[in-house]
């Protein structure tokens, strides 16, 4: 079995006990950013994965769900922030950088501009997370980039200040979102294969939610960690890992779908259904 992981801080909690040896796990784990870990899952480079949940969007019809696992937020996120030199009501006809690493934050973002912002801004692919981080810190360019959007741990570097940003005005779309909707919002959902063997699945889906639990329950450990490989404060990486949920509850689940409808209305993803993997 090949699983997919983002190597982010963020999913330091379902992975950590795996990576300590607490939890056996019967895979082989291949780290990519979201976008990569999506285009693996769609040539079958991958049995099970954490991908972006517009992808599950786009190809549903190849995929299930793994029951209670989500990367998600009620409320700020701090992981996904859009820095700009100016109100985002005022970013119209301006070239705003968004990241290629996460089509959902993409995606989310175009939303809270059409609904929320009422801007028309130009929208530029960006390079990588690390050169976004150069970026940000740079400050506006020549080139009249007047925001940018940045996600994972380059965003939360720049969201506490462990590395300053000079752009005037920062905001996080989870908490966007919430004001807009007043639901949750669903970032990455596990995914397998639908060719994949049921039984090897589930095992591997059963020791995703052991390691999930055990983080859970050790979200100190996981906080130093975060604080060593990022510089950020280990009290904001507390806060930062303590606001995601890691399960897909009642509520998160109609945050994913009001998400769906939304981008379906836009006609950026087809209509689909949420198909979930099958019980033991």
């Amino acid at each position: 079995m090949r699983l997919g992981r983002i190597p982010y801080v963020n999913c330091y909690p379902v992975y950590g006990a795996v990576d300590r040896g607490i939890v056996p796990l019967d895979a082989t784990i291949v780290n990519g950013v979201p976008t990569a870990l999506n285009e693996m899952m769609a040539h079958d480079e991958l049995d099970v994965s954490v991908v972006s949940a517009v992808e599950y969007a786009r190809d549903w019809e190849r995929y299930l769900l793994l029951p209670d696992l989500a990367i998600s937020c009620d409320g700020p996120v701090r992981s996904v922030v859009l820095f700009s030199d100016r109100p985002a009501p005022d970013l119209g006809a301006r070239q705003v950088v968004v990241s290629r690493s996460s089509m959902t934050s993409v995606f989310l973002l175009e939303l809270l501009f059409e609904h929320v912002w009422h801007a028309k801004p130009e929208f530029v692919p960006g390079d990588a997370e690390v050169a976004d981080i150069a970026a940000t810190v740079a400050g506006p360019d020549d080139a009249g980039h007047a925001a940018r959007l940045v996600i994972g741990d380059a965003a939360l570097m720049l969201s506490t200040g462990a590395i300053p940003s000079r752009y005037a005005y920062q905001y996080d779309l989870g908490a966007a979102w919430k004001a807009w909707t007043g639901l949750p919002f669903v970032f990455a959902v596990w995914v397998a294969s639908r060719t994949a063997p049921t039984a090897s699945v589930l095992g591997v889906h059963a020791s995703l939610i052991e390691s999930r639990n055990w983080g859970l329950q050790h979200l100190g450990v996981l906080a130093g960690e975060a604080a060593r490989k990022t510089g950020v404060a280990e009290a904001a990486c507390v806060e930062y890992l303590g606001g995601l949920d890691y399960g897909l509850s009642y509520p998160h689940l109609g945050g994913l779908t009001e998400f769906y409808r939304r981008l379906t209305l836009a006609g950026r993803v087809a209509p689909g259904r949420l198909s979930f993997l099958p019980a033991a």
